[in-house]
């Protein structure tokens, strides 16, 4: 017989920016500076993303869009392929995301796209760790503890394991 499960996650909402700690002001305001570096001709959203990293050192990435859609790659994706080949032993702490519309910081918080999600979940499940997750948006900043959390029933290594005869 079918049962019937629930999934649920849990985060943080602020609409004061004075409420976070030091640390994570200054990861969004990297993640703002990410963003004005984005080459988002055709959609003219521009996504800046910023991974801290255990040592402290702090990664950035962009969106980079490609006519030739869907060749391109997200802001999340581009820091943390920046990290894993600059710095791959230092594991990822926190990342925070911003975005812009045209000159204008979204009103609400974005969250990373599906491709993005499953990254994170992976970077996770490589260096054991949680990546605390920092949607900062005009309006209000999301705090969410894991990646994972992002993406609930993910596609993992544990999916691939074949059975033996």
């Amino acid at each position: 017989m079918a049962t019937e499960n629930k999934l649920t996650i849990r985060y943080r909402e602020t609409d004061n920016k004075a409420e976070l700690d030091k640390e994570d002001q200054h990861l969004l305001s990297s993640a703002r500076e990410a963003a004005m570096n984005a080459y988002a001709p055709y959609s003219g959203f521009r996504v800046g993303a910023a991974l801290r990293l255990s040592s402290g050192r702090i990664v950035k990435g962009t969106n980079i869009e490609n006519a030739a859609f869907p060749s391109g790659i997200c802001a999340e994706r581009s820091a943390i392929a920046n990290a894993a080949i600059s710095f791959p032993d230092d594991k990822p702490v926190s990342l925070a995301i911003v975005a812009y519309a045209g000159d204008k910081l979204t009103e609400d918080p974005v969250p990373p796209c599906g491709s993005c999600r499953q990254v994170i979940a992976e970077e996770e499940y490589r260096h054991s760790t949680n990546i605390r997750i920092i949607l900062g948006g005009k309006n209000k900043t999301i705090i969410i503890d894991k990646g994972a959390d992002l993406l609930p029933l993910q596609f993992s290594v544990n999916n691939l394991k074949l059975n033996s005869r």
